[in-house]
């Protein structure tokens, strides 16, 4: 549009056009993203055994993904890694939401990379939200050294749902991992209470970090998370809080003598440390290696191991009964008439159960024979 104060009357006088203003959507808006090429098995394979992290990190949502096309590859890919897995120590980090476990990562980390070289995979498991089933997945921005360091390698990933502490694949996340030459392996677990033990059959040592002053004088002789624990490290041991936890130190020494003595026979120690300032560190790990000295030598180590498959192997079983019998069409389609019966007071929700159960039985002859 001209402008009026251009024209001739007014004299000296010049006004300038704007400059033309961009479009408010973003003109790249519509190009397509670039689909990354999926892998075959045989690439996938090859990328992890040479150490790629970037066809590890594939491997890992593959094998996490709930689609079940994915579930026949992910399979394949764990059976062709397994012969390059079981060469790793397997490290478990508990302790309760604010103990400390992130930050005590990035300093034991750093503390075995120099110390005892090799490669160390870090697997952090996030709790997943009951309303939305996200994560924030927010660990690695507390582990700032490891996260830069070129050895490390660090998976968030969601608990989605699955009690124990650990997510719902860590299991073959750790063969992945110690395919692509990870040698150590820590698994950090979200936030347990006192029975969520899933971690404890799937690692080789449990470290469980306390904390000294939260008010529960009863915590030292409360059972299961406490009995299952091969190592306890008390946090935060620093400042006006040392004669703290040195004294919650004793506390637990002494309750451990009402436990059984463990299968292994190793006796777990307790010790103090401060993880933001890196104090006592050393002999947390001083004390890790002198177990694996001592199973290794009578034996444990091995046993543990095979127990520790054969575990998995029925838990395994029982996910894919499960998830068969829910994705069965037939019983999809009288799932939601017995839930409207139950929610009715018609019946109760273990006859609904039941007759769900023995008509799923029926589909596929389970127990005919025996009748017959």
């Amino acid at each position: 549009m001209e402008h009026p104060e251009n024209s001739k009357e007014y004299k000296g006088l010049t006004v300038n056009d704007g400059v033309e203003q961009p479009a408010i959507v973003n003109p790249y808006l519509k190009q397509q993203r670039r689909r990354r090429r999926e892998l075959p098995v045989s690439e996938m394979v090859e990328g992890i055994v040479k150490g790629n992290v970037t066809v590890l990190s594939q491997a890992v949502t593959l094998v996490e993904s709930v689609n079940p096309e994915h579930y026949a590859k992910a399979q394949e890919v764990i059976e062709k890694c397994l012969p390059y897995s079981g060469n790793s120590v397997r490290i478990g980090i508990s302790g309760v939401p604010g103990a400390g476990k992130s930050t005590s990562i990035d300093e034991f980390g750093i503390h075995v990379l120099n110390t005892y070289g090799g490669k160390l995979a870090v697997l952090a498991i996030d709790p997943s939200s009951e309303r939305t089933k996200g994560s924030i997945l927010g660990d690695k921005t507390r582990m700032e050294k490891l996260a830069q360091h070129p050895k490390s390698f660090i998976r968030p990933s969601p608990s989605a749902g699955s009690l124990g502490g650990v997510a719902r694949k860590t299991r073959e996340t750790i063969i992945l991992c110690e395919a692509a030459g990870f040698d150590k392996v820590f698994v950090e677990t979200v936030g347990v209470g006192q029975s969520e033990t899933a971690c404890h059959s799937m690692v080789d040592f449990f470290l469980l970090i306390q904390l000294a002053g939260t008010g529960d004088e009863l915590q030292g002789i409360k059972r299961g998370i406490m009995e299952i624990s091969d190592g306890i490290v008390i946090n935060k041991c620093d400042g006006n809080n040392v004669d703290k936890c040195h004294l919650a130190a004793t506390s637990f020494r002494n309750a451990l003598h009402f436990f059984p003595q463990p299968e292994s026979g190793w006796t777990p120690k307790v010790l103090c440390y401060s993880g933001f300032y890196g104090l006592g560190i050393k002999e947390i790990w001083d004390m890790v290696y002198e177990y694996f000295d001592f199973v290794k030598a009578n034996g444990y180590f091995r046993y543990r191991r095979n127990e520790q498959s054969k575990y998995w192997m029925y838990e395994s079983i029982n996910e894919q009964l499960r998830d068969h019998f829910y994705h069965n069409p037939k019983i999809q389609s009288m799932m939601n008439e017995a839930e409207r019966m139950v929610l009715a007071g018609e019946k109760t929700s273990f006859a609904a159960a039941g007759e769900l159960f023995e008509f799923y039985k029926k589909i596929y002859g389970v127990g005919v024979a025996d009748r017959d």
